[in-house]
């Protein structure tokens, strides 16, 4: 019997991103648990998919240091991607690792043997997150890595073409359409005077 809560095939169900002034709600929450902290934090700071990031291995990131980066083969396109290491993630990083020693683990390591966490399972983290600082809306694990490119763009001016470079998509339209442009945006673009 089919899943009545599993999305039709071909159909699709889109996350949002997580709002830019939530974020400092949610590292205040994750701060505590170390390792939901650096899941949150290295995946918003470098917009990979989390089929990637929970693939890492602690030698992956543990003596990286602000500025150096890994290469990482993504698993759903097979293309090389990087995964750069800066300030912030660092520091999540070394609070991390005083509770995972074990270089040879995963980074984010299943309770169930030596495998990572599941994308269900790290899908309902993000739900339970955002729903305890108060989110309204429609979130996963895709979540954070749109909330990389909507903060790039929105608060670092960073354009589509260098997104869309960093996500690997064919092209700026993609991204355009993976991010979506709000109505606000548009109106505020019109008050633009030439």
């Amino acid at each position: 019997m089919p899943n009545p809560n599993h999305p039709k095939k071909g159909s699709t169900i889109t996350v949002q991103p997580i709002p830019y002034d939530a974020i400092p709600l949610l590292k205040d929450l994750l701060r505590p648990n170390p390792r939901d902290y650096l899941l949150f934090v290295l995946t918003i700071n470098n917009g990979l998919r989390i089929s990637d990031v929970l693939r890492l291995r602690v030698r992956d990131v543990a003596n990286l240091l602000p500025g150096q980066y890994i290469i990482v083969k993504e698993k759903k396109t097979s293309k090389k991607n990087v995964l750069m290491m800066n300030e912030v993630t660092r520091e999540a990083v070394l609070r991390f690792m005083e509770t995972m020693p074990d270089d040879d683990k995963f980074l984010f390591s299943s309770r169930k043997g030596n495998s990572p966490l599941t994308v269900p399972y790290v899908t309902s983290l993000v739900k339970g997150w955002c729903k305890k600082v108060g989110l309204v809306g429609n979130f996963g694990t895709h979540s954070l890595r749109k909330t990389f490119g909507m903060v790039q763009r929105t608060v670092h001016g960073v354009s589509y073409e260098v997104i869309s470079k960093r996500y690997r998509h064919s092209h700026p339209g993609v991204t355009m359409r993976y991010l979506g442009i709000s109505d606000e945006e548009v109106n505020e673009m019109l008050m633009n005077n030439i």
